[in-house]
């Protein structure tokens, strides 16, 4: 199926994207590794249905060397054996809050991700979810297309 564009939003809302972009290069240059944040925007994006962010930050993974069987086990990580505690913690957190109408964030959940992250990175971990998740939404919401080429 082609999908275009409904609106060019960029350019619609200028000074909110600006804002946007600011706020994800932000949470790239915080306390947290590049990989585990794009392994969190992956698997958000993949929840969230999001093909033009999905593809994005696989295509992201791939540029960083991850092993492209990484990469496509984000969508199973809990059976993958690829991710270690703190990539572990972190995809369950994201799933947690980008599900949250659907579901409820557990004190086992949060004691679990605290003992993997500082609360300075797990609040950098909640503006990235967030992030993703707003991306995700004008991506849908919009129609933001795959490229043919990468």
């Amino acid at each position: 199926m082609t999908r275009t564009a409904r609106l060019p939003y960029q350019k619609l809302a200028p000074k909110a994207f600006r804002k946007m972009l600011d706020l994800s290069a932000a949470v790239h240059d915080g306390l947290l590794d590049r990989r585990l944040i794009d392994f969190v925007f992956l698997r958000v994006s993949q929840l969230n249905g999001c093909a033009f962010c999905t593809d994005m930050h696989w295509r992201d993974l791939m540029q960083q060397g991850v092993d492209p069987r990484h990469a496509n086990g984000v969508a199973v990580w809990r059976e993958a054996p690829f991710f270690d505690d703190r990539q572990r913690a972190a995809l369950h957190w994201a799933e947690l809050l980008t599900v949250s109408p659907h579901s409820e964030e557990s004190e086992a959940s949060f004691t679990r991700l605290r003992q993997q992250f500082s609360d300075e990175e797990i609040a950098e971990l909640g503006f990235a979810i967030a992030a993703i998740n707003a991306w995700n939404v004008l991506g849908i919401g919009f129609r933001s297309p795959i490229p043919e080429r990468a």
